[in-house]
């Protein structure tokens, strides 16, 4: 047989593209690779080979490819033709969908879709393993296994009957199938009519069965030739046989003992062609995996370690995506020279472009990117997702702030009237779900409401109005949906001068999701109907592992992609050579992945069957990690000490390496590529700590008019005042705001103004009842959701009923002569700089029969304590018997106060706690006010003089309870430098 094996140290195309080159007729024949990029790249090394001189190519066909580029075929052209693969996944859905529930089915068609997903992925498994999953299943059903795995093989009746019986009836057949079909009349045909030109088979290493008798027939052909990558002609013959699925030569093993040839028929091509690295390092690291059970080769081996492979220990993700992209750089700077990073980590690859961007470079990242992270497919996500929540107010203003979204305006134009409606309705509590809560929440406002925002709802109506039809219904065929989606994301990115269609599939990723929603079209016409609610998860389920190459990060850019920095996940590495190479993410569940056996079968399940065991994909990954490390000049291999947050166990390959190299007293050289990444953003001096603020604005732009509760706030963060009152900046409402104590607050303080305010003088019998109504009558007009409602307002009836208790007490001891309650009120202090306004709304004043007043104050949250208003930090109650005393409530309000009290109505178990300050004691009250006077007049003093800044948390212990300005302030920033030091 003709059975050949490059060296892993050698450029495995290279070799190939000079022999082939070197034989008769080199433009007749035939090349078999693994992969289309391989076919691509085997292209390149032509050219290389030749000096860049044209020339015409044998014919080089990817093995994957083979429905696409026939070869002979046989008699399989009459093979029935492959089903859709959205058809296929569309189909197993209604077969889920169908068992309404049982054995554990999902009922939505956002939930069946992942796992239709995962049954063709089981079909396609045990079809290019040639396993009739019928008679299979039927081996792994014992009494030993637990019954939920005797359901799940219930639940595989699927694939095993209601699908075969649906692809018959359609005249169909898998996509696996097909594939094996195609290969098999392949070898069949070659068998019986050997071809007159020459036909090789370069690179496999994996073991489907279809491909190894193809191969086992190639290489017996009088013209043919099979050559392998990296085959380990040197592993001792005792190691050869204890090789596990997860070692790098376990595929090849397999692969050989399909053929039908051992290793003792596989000659080795030394010298095949230029170029080349250090075989001693690829002996190394070839020594350092072998088998567990050999490792006593390790005592007895000779160490001829070679230069050119480096560490790269990064502290985590981001750190380890700078030093490679650095790296990368630094390596095209000799002249000609090219660099890779190999990865199957997606999230470093993203990283690591992002970070050549900083040097002007736009890496060839072949591995693409997630169709559903471009923009059109996110436009359609936001879509549907604000949809199929009644236009919410985040996913609705999500949806209008996103590039394509115009609604008949221009762009900028759509984005500024987005966020008039924002400010307007979207802000704040949440309205009632539709356009006409918008629209109803928008006419509050009055005149108020800016003219764009009501302009630019009335064009979403417009632009939403085919989907708002479809998905008013309770449920809706989803095909009708996804058309109507379609429709409405087409009014809606069409602009001034653009329709959206012409804005919505443009580019590569605009094009590649038309084509898929075409099909989806088609294919979900078999689905049920489905609830609104299903179509954001079935959307982004049919995205799922879609993946598209795009230009998108260098349009609109000055330059191209680099032709000498590429980005390759494993697939796209394989037999691929370059000047400097980083191996990244080598980390545990990155590279190599978890082991998982799949949601359909166990372990020893999947052994009966006949089916791969998991750590067969971490033999892949070995040999990817193999012969990439062999495969450049220099060669980094990046592994970070934490992922995700959590510390990262270094790749089982690294691990070995460095064991085996501290035996002989060894270690891989450190690249520095970590300390020039520490280095590039680090000042030249050093960090400096952040200073807080201090502003000092001029006196007459300093505040001259403030109420009693934005004095607590002057003294315990005097930064908020000069925030609202000098910068004028004022806290904006949280979108789709949540009902919180702030709300809970504003009921209590109506139902007792209203009740209070009308019984205060006439006290009723039926208090407790009318009190009760009062209560139930503010939590009615708050609107709050009902779940929310049913939770305050058992609460709100325990705070009317001890109202009433402790008012009918209370008036036992003698009514009021006057009550007022939410009473405005306004001082006018005379100060050396001009006068100073002081402003207050006092919940309830009563004047007592002796003259003197009571000023109570509700508070349904914590209220302060005595320390803090004997320091002045709660000094709102003071300050208003302060006000009193000074006619500031006007003439029937005026006098000493001799109670002043907080009514802690919190509405739990005895419904509230009435505190009166200094135990009542008239007295200690009278000095408390003299104080809080005196003190406020000492801080407009401070305030007034021009050198005096407005700090922000002066007082650690007495910080603000709501610091709205806090990001304003960086307080973070200097706070933690300040613990620091």
């Amino acid at each position: 047989m003709n059975l050949f094996s490059i060296p892993a140290h050698i450029p495995f195309l290279d070799a190939i593209a000079t022999r082939w080159l070197n034989q008769k007729d080199p433009d007749q024949g035939l090349i078999l690779v693994p992969t289309r990029r391989s076919a691509r790249a085997l292209g390149e090394a032509f050219l290389r080979a030749t000096g860049g001189k044209p020339l015409l190519l044998p014919r080089i066909t990817a093995i994957g490819a083979v429905d696409e580029s026939p070869l002979l075929l046989g008699g399989a052209l009459g093979a029935p033709p492959t089903v859709a693969l959205v058809q296929r996944v569309a189909v197993l859905t209604r077969f889920i969908l169908a068992m309404r529930g049982a054995n554990g089915a999902p009922r939505t068609a956002d939930m069946a879709w992942p796992l239709a997903v995962e049954l063709a992925a089981l079909m396609d498994e045990a079809e290019w393993a040639e396993i009739d999953l019928r008679t299979a299943l039927q081996r792994a059903t014992e009494d030993t296994y637990a019954a939920h795995w005797a359901r799940t093989l219930e639940f595989l009746q699927i694939v095993t009957d209601a699908w075969p019986d649906w692809l018959a009836a359609q005249g169909l057949s898998n996509p696996a199938k097909r594939q094996v079909d195609l290969l098999t009349a392949q070898a069949e045909a070659w068998s019986d009519h050997p071809p007159a030109f020459p036909v090789w088979g370069a690179g496999f290493a994996g073991s489907f069965p279809a491909v190894g008798r193809l191969l086992r027939v190639i290489a017996r052909l009088p013209q043919g030739m099979v050559l392998f990558s990296a085959l380990d002609m040197g592993m001792r013959e005792q190691a050869w046989g204890q090789l596990d699925e997860s070692h790098p030569q376990f595929g090849l093993k397999q692969l050989l003992a399909i053929i039908g040839a051992t290793r003792s028929n596989v000659r080795v091509l030394r010298n095949p062609g230029p170029g080349g690295t250090s075989e001693e390092r690829a002996n190394t690291i070839a020594q350092a995996l072998v088998p567990a059970r050999a490792m006593a080769e390790w005592r007895s081996g000779s160490l001829a370690f070679a230069d050119g492979l480096y560490r790269l220990d990064a502290a985590d993700q981001q750190e380890e995506a700078m030093a490679i992209a650095m790296v990368l750089r630094g390596a095209i700077e000799q002249l000609g020279a090219t660099s890779a990073l190999v990865t199957p980590d997606r999230a470093l690859a993203t990283r690591v472009a992002a970070e050549l961007k900083r040097f002007g470079i736009f890496a060839d990242d072949s591995a693409g990117e997630e169709l559903a992270d471009t923009p059109p497919a996110v436009f359609l996500r936001l879509l549907a997702q604000a949809l199929a929540e009644d236009l919410a107010p985040v996913p609705l203003l999500a949806l209008l702030k996103h590039p394509l979204a115009a609604a008949g305006l221009a762009p900028a134009a759509c984005r500024a009237a987005a966020r008039n409606l924002e400010l307007a309705c979207l802000r704040g509590p949440r309205p009632k779900a539709g356009f006409a809560g918008l629209r109803r929440k928008l006419d509050r406002k009055g005149d108020a409401a800016p003219p764009a925002a009501k302009d630019l709802l009335s064009r979403i109506k417009h632009c939403l109005s085919p989907a708002w039809r479809v998905l008013s219904s309770v449920v809706a065929p989803p095909a009708d949906c996804l058309t109507a989606l379609v429709e409405a994301a087409e009014r809606l990115a069409t602009t001034d001068e653009r329709p959206g269609s012409a804005r919505l599939w443009a580019a590569e990723e605009g094009r590649a999701l038309a084509g898929l929603i075409a099909e989806a079209r088609a294919a979900w016409a078999v689905l049920p109907e489905q609830r609104k609610s299903v179509l954001p998860g079935l959307l982004d389920a049919l995205l799922e592992g879609v993946v598209v190459r795009t230009r998108r990060g260098i349009r609109g850019r000055e330059g191209a992609e680099h032709p000498r920095v590429f980005i390759w996940g494993l697939l796209e590495a394989r037999l691929q050579t370059v000047d400097t190479v980083v191996l990244g993410g080598l980390a545990e569940g990155a590279w190599p992945p978890a082991t998982d056996p799949g949601p359909w079968l166990s372990r020893p399940m999947r052994a009966r069957v006949g089916l791969l065991s998991p750590e067969h994909r971490v033999g892949q990954a070995a040999h990817d990690f193999f012969t990439a490390a062999c495969a450049a000049r220099t060669v980094v291999l990046s592994s970070p000490r934490r992922r995700d947050g959590a510390p990262a166990v270094p790749a089982r390959w690294l691990v070995r390496l460095d064991a085996f190299l501290a035996g002989s007293g060894a270690s891989l050289p450190r690249h520095p590529a970590t300390d020039w990444a520490r280095m590039l953003d680090r000042p030249v001096n050093g960090a400096q700590p952040a200073l807080p603020p201090a502003p000092r604005p001029p006196v007459a732009l300093r505040p001259r008019r403030l109420s009693v509760t934005e004095i607590e706030k002057w003294l315990r963060d005097p930064y908020a005042i000069y925030a609202r009152h000098v910068l004028k900046l004022a806290r904006l409402d949280p979108l789709d705001q949540d009902s919180d104590a702030a709300d809970y607050g504003a009921i209590v303080h109506e139902a007792l103004h209203r009740f209070i305010g009308k019984h205060g003088l006439d006290w009723p019998r039926e208090a407790p009842e009318l009190l009760q109504q009062d209560m139930q009558h503010a939590l009615d007009r708050a609107e709050i959701r009902p779940a929310l409602a049913a939770w305050w307002r058992p609460r709100l009836l325990r705070i009317a009923d001890w109202v009433a208790n402790v008012e009918a007490k209370r008036r036992q001891a003698g009514a009021p002569l006057e009550v007022a309650t939410e009473v405005a009120g306004e001082w006018e202090i005379a100060r050396p700089r001009g006068p100073f306004g002081l402003r207050a709304r006092a919940d309830r004043i009563e004047r007592r029969s002796d003259g003197t007043l009571i000023i109570i104050d509700y508070k349904t949250g914590a209220p302060p304590s005595q320390r803090d208003v004997d320091a002045g930090y709660a000094a709102q109650l003071p300050l208003e018997a302060a006000m009193a005393e000074v006619r500031a409530f006007g003439e029937g309000l005026t006098g000493a106060a001799s109670e002043l009290i907080y009514w802690h109505v919190n509405g739990a178990r005895e419904g509230g706690r009435a505190i009166p300050l200094c135990k009542g004691d008239r007295d200690e009250l009278s000095a408390l006010i003299a104080k809080s006077r005196d003190g406020l007049l000492a801080l407009i003093d401070r305030y007034d003089d021009p050198a005096q800044p407005y700090l922000s948390h002066p007082y650690p212990s007495h910080k603000p309870r709501f610091a709205d300005y806090a990001q304003l302030a960086r307080v973070p920033e200097w706070s933690a430098a300040e613990d620091v030091a």
